[in-house]
């Protein structure tokens, strides 16, 4: 039977609510949910393809156990899986302590799931390590809100976006990050022209499209920008004296500290012009409400707290929070970073943002749990729970729901660490993700669409996550597994207090527990239980019991949650980045998201539309720097660091000044031959944050010269494609480059790029016609060249193009890909594909049809052949999807409705 449930997008922390389509427990549709306030039925990209990745292809269905490292994993049933783990785990507290075992967890758990793993660890257990790839974004956001506001509490709402007349995007790339955020501030633009949008970036971003301002900052300087802009408001009186000294505390000493910060200092120390920065103080200072942006740009650095401390006070000193439009808002990365945060889920901290080093905290919380006491001795954040384990401090580790053998950075190091692990769980719902290579026990974990509980969003919104079908084969809950395992072990510890701990019987109970937690704190949310929320729908915090609605801001009043109830200004000074460029590694290399891909693609990468963009890892150069290697576009370079290297092809990036290039974070080895961008970066961190530097790393780019290269291209069905990109990543570490992905419009395609010094032995072109189902077929074109290496093949069914193996020459691939995609390609010109030029048949056979809704999938060609049969906007929509989910694309569907059929606009 059809049915429709309404719950949240699992992507980024804008926490779209979505309302998923599902029959016969399987979910068939997916569309934005109009009634939620995140996004009022927008969706982006990633967002409006979650049905299309509700596969099970890649699902891990059942608990699979190895013996030992080297043997492969067997499929066991959960008793056996548990007990094993059980018996593991107690073994290794009783022989080394309770330090020796450690937690890693995800932003992308439910709020209950982690609630269960923070009681579990630092309740029964009684170690601290339990930390969460949240450190890798969002920690210093924590930490810079404590130190100046005096609790982790972001305290603007979306609706401020409607209300700002200055926006500030700080290492904030929202276009692609947080796409429905970034049109939300496309729409209050377009209503109020005199909203000024000031984007702070290393490079011209997407973002910069509506900027007004782009300040394209040395790598690492944002501190000097931000305190010369203080320096220059203070100096033009744009500063507010009445509430500084009303509402803070520690200007004076600040103010002092600022002499240094002159524009011509901080000009020398930014690369920005002079006039620039006083241009952006003088907006910044005049506006009647400025609201600032910021994300990974700031955080992810090894002074990350200070730049978060740095933009803050500038709101302050103007007064610039607590009002309408103002204030300064950090976006969260991932869906449920900030329920993470809630309820305890770093290692630095407890439930309901009490900090782990208050012995006050500490016996609070003891006390709501009933047991003796939280462990003093503080837990080791991610990098250093990795490098605990490689030493053997740390024996046994259980990763939930995140992959860091390809997230975290100095990738060489962590494997190192995951490989001399004396035990690895790893609870996942995907069984092929980088970190299942070092896993001893894998737990099937449910996933979106499957699962009940709570995420919180960017603006301190609570929505529901609801369960629209069953999770697949034996998957289960992540709170559930954790309650098992943590009954049995308690049992095993002979911990009286584990009935205690664990008496649940259903998620809600695990909520209302923190919701408990939370009374008298600043989040408080004693009133905000499942029945609330399904009546009234999705809150802010906080919430206390009685209340009838969220607060939308904080600090009208003026009063912080801080001992004197002052904000406080801390004293922030420029310090460079962890490594310079230099003569042997002269550029620095940048790293971000694409639109499409999320993460290490483990649930977009199996969604062929969301390719379109870019089906391989591109390295972005400035022009110069490519002329001065000799390095054409398009061509495969080396791209080394001091911990390990990656070989791409680049592209020039007009968007980045000399000396500086950019590579997306999402590809990894399941993707590629490599470990991706973040095995560039290097592990140090912020010492108030420990959050570590994974935007910036200094490198070195070189040519290689591989004269054998290879392309395949194979139409699939929608229930092929998954099956054979798994057996194509088979062939990634055949070459010493080779990329394998998906690509799709009305039709999809497997596609699969190597080079190679020389060419390999034919037996092996065999073995990859037979994998591409290219072997020994009648209707076979070929061309061989075997003088110059070249093998090429096309095969036609039924009248259409189906496969082609380009060896030896693959330039031809690049208009190929579009052509077989579009389906455009009239079977007598395949010739062409394999002919010794590379070039098109002609313009008109193979132009390229640019995808104009990049959230549908669909191309300007099929826009414009709906017009021409007469369709009308409305209908085009409804038929093909286009401009439906984001609304980003609208305005170029209806100029082509305007040029195809004017009535139809």
């Amino acid at each position: 039977m059809k049915t429709e449930t309404r719950s949240t997008c699992c992507y980024c922390g804008t926490g779209c609510g979505v309302v998923i389509e599902s029959d016969a427990g399987r979910i068939t549709g997916i569309r934005g949910d109009k009634a939620h306030p995140a996004n009022f039925g927008r969706l982006c990209a990633k967002g409006a393809a979650l049905a299309d990745s509700a596969r099970h292809d890649y699902r891990l269905l059942f608990p699979e156990l190895r013996s030992e490292r080297t043997a492969p994993r067997q499929r066991v049933s959960w008793d056996a899986a548990l007990a094993h783990a059980v018996e593991r785990f107690a073994d290794t507290i009783r022989r080394h302590g309770p330090d020796s075992v450690a937690f890693y967890l995800s932003g992308q758990l439910l709020t209950e799931d982690y609630y269960v793993f923070n009681k579990l660890a630092k309740g029964l257990i009684g170690t601290n390590n339990l930390d969460t790839n949240s450190r890798l974004c969002m920690s210093s956001a924590v930490a810079g809100y404590k130190q100046t506001l005096g609790a982790d509490a972001p305290p603007c709402a979306y609706e401020d976006i409607d209300h700002a007349d200055l926006i500030l995007l700080a290492g904030s790339n929202a276009a692609v990050a947080h796409p429905i955020v970034y049109r939300r501030i496309e729409d209050a633009k377009a209503r109020n022209p005199k909203l000024r949008v000031i984007v702070i970036d290393p490079r011209r971003s997407e973002s910069c499209a509506i900027a007004d301002l782009h300040l394209a900052l040395r790598p690492g300087s944002d501190i000097a920008l931000f305190n010369a802009m203080l320096r220059v408001m203070i100096d033009e009186k744009l500063v507010d004296r009445d509430y500084l000294a009303a509402h803070t505390e520690g200007f004076a000493e600040f103010e002092a500290s600022l002499a240094r910060y002159t524009p011509a200092a901080a000009a020398a120390v930014t690369e920005l012009a002079e006039e620039d920065i006083v241009l952006a103080a003088r907006w910044f200072g005049n506006a009647g409400a400025a609201l600032s942006l910021y994300c990974q740009g700031l955080n992810q650095s090894t002074h990350g707290t200070h730049n978060n401390a740095a933009i803050i006070h500038l709101h302050l000193a103007t007064g610039q929070i607590g009002k309408a439009g103002a204030g300064p808002f950090s976006l969260t990365g991932q869906p449920n970073a900030m329920g993470g945060r809630e309820v305890g889920g770093l290692a630095n901290l407890l439930s309901a943002h009490r900090d782990l080093a208050n012995p006050a905290h500490r016996d609070e919380v003891a006390r709501l749990w009933g047991i003796p006491a939280i462990p003093e001795k503080p837990g080791k954040p991610a990098i250093e729970l990795f490098r605990a384990l490689a030493s053997g401090e740390i024996k046994a580790v259980w990763i939930a729901c995140t992959n860091p053998a390809q997230s975290l950075p100095n990738q060489a190091e962590v494997r190192a660490a995951l490989a001399n692990a004396e035990f690895v769980v790893l609870q996942e719902a995907y069984a092929n993700t980088d970190t299942a290579a070092y896993a001893d026990l894998m737990l099937p974990a449910s996933s979106w669409g499957e699962k009940e509980g709570t995420v919180t969003n960017s603006e301190r919104r609570i929505s529901r996550v609801r369960a629209a079908v069953p999770p697949p084969g034996e998957a289960r809950p992540d709170w559930r597994i954790a309650v098992d395992f943590a009954r049995s072990l308690g049992a095993r510890l002979e911990n009286p207090h584990t009935a205690r701990l664990f008496p649940y019987t259903c998620v809600e109970e695990v909520h209302a527990e923190h919701r408990a937690s939370t009374r008298g704190r600043d989040l408080d949310i004693s009133g905000l239980d499942y029945a609330l929320i399904e009546r009234e729908g999705p809150q802010q915090w906080p919430f206390p019991e009685g209340a009838t609605t969220g607060r939308s801001r904080l600090y009208a009043d003026g009063v912080f949650p801080t001992p004197s109830g002052r904000a406080r200004f801390v004293c922030v000074e420029h310090r460079p980045v962890a490594e310079k460029p230099d003569a042997d590694y002269p550029l620095s290399l940048l790293t971000g998201r694409l639109l499409e891909q999320w993460h290490s693609m483990s649930r977009t990468g199996t969604v062929a539309r969301l390719f379109n963009g870019e089906d391989e890892p591109i390295l972005k150069m400035h022009p110069c720097d490519m002329r001065h290697r000799g390095i054409e576009s398009g061509t495969l370079v080396r791209l080394a660091s001091r911990r390990g290297e990656v070989v791409v092809r680049v592209e020039q990036g007009e968007g980045l000044a000399k000396g500086r290039c950019w590579l997306p974070m999402h590809w990894g080895e399941q993707f590629m031959n490599g470990y991706g961008a973040n095995a560039l970066m290097p592990a140090a961190t912020d010492p108030y944050s420990f959050q570590p530097e994974l935007k910036h790393a200094a490198v070195h780019v070189e040519t290689v010269d591989f004269p054998w290269t290879l392309a395949i291209l194979r139409r699939v069905s929608a229930d092929e494609a998954l099956p054979l990109l798994a057996r194509a990543r088979g062939l990634l570490k055949r070459f010493p480059y080779a990329t394998v992905g998906l690509y799709g419009r009305s039709g999809t395609l497997v596609l699969l790029r190597a080079a190679a010094y020389a060419a390999p032995a034919d037996s092996v072109l065999d073995e990859i016609d037979s994998l591409f189902a290219m072997q020994g077929s009648e209707s076979a074109i070929i061309y061989a060249d075997a003088s110059r290496g070249i093998d090429k093949k096309a095969v036609l069914r039924d009248g259409r193009l189906f496969a082609v193996r380009l060896a030896g020459e693959s330039l031809a691939a690049t208009w190929l890909k579009d052509a077989m995609a579009d389906d455009s390609l009239d079977a007598s010109l395949v010739r062409h594909a394999l002919a010794p030029s590379v070039r098109p048949p002609s313009q008109a056979a193979v132009a390229r049809s640019p995808v104009i809704c990049k959230c549908a999938g669909v191309s300007e060609a099929q826009i414009v052949g709906e017009f021409a049969r007469g369709a009308t906007l409305a209908a085009v929509q409804e038929t093909l999807k286009c401009g439906t989910f984001c609304g980003g694309c609208l305005p170029q569907i209806r100029e082509l409705a305007t040029t195809a059929l004017p009535e139809a606009a």
